[in-house]
């Protein structure tokens, strides 16, 4: 039986959004399951399945198939896409942080 560490005690609110936090949790380790990026970030497997394809589809992210594991990498150049940050990109973002 595999041991789960306990859930992280989220707050009610967070200044970033969901997606913002999948990238993070990816772009720290590009190899992370799907359960665990669900752990992290403390929202359901299937909210990550469905955040990790859209930010596939908008280009986000890529990710490739490496034995039994996804590899991610994140396309750092990217524009964030509210209009009060399209003048800032991923990488931007990824390094504040990182900070």
């Amino acid at each position: 039986m595999e041991l789960l560490e306990p859930e992280p005690e989220l707050p009610s609110w967070t200044f970033l959004t969901n997606h913002a936090h999948v990238l993070l949790a990816i772009h720290r380790n590009p190899e992370l399951r799907q359960r665990d990026i669900s752990h992290a970030v403390g929202i359901t497997i299937g909210a990550v399945q469905r955040i990790i394809h859209e930010l596939e589809e908008g280009g986000y992210i890529e990710s490739e198939r490496i034995g039994r594991r996804n590899h991610y990498r994140v396309t750092a150049d990217k524009p964030l896409r509210h209009p009060l940050e399209s003048d800032h990109t991923i990488a931007d973002l990824l390094r504040t942080l990182d900070s």
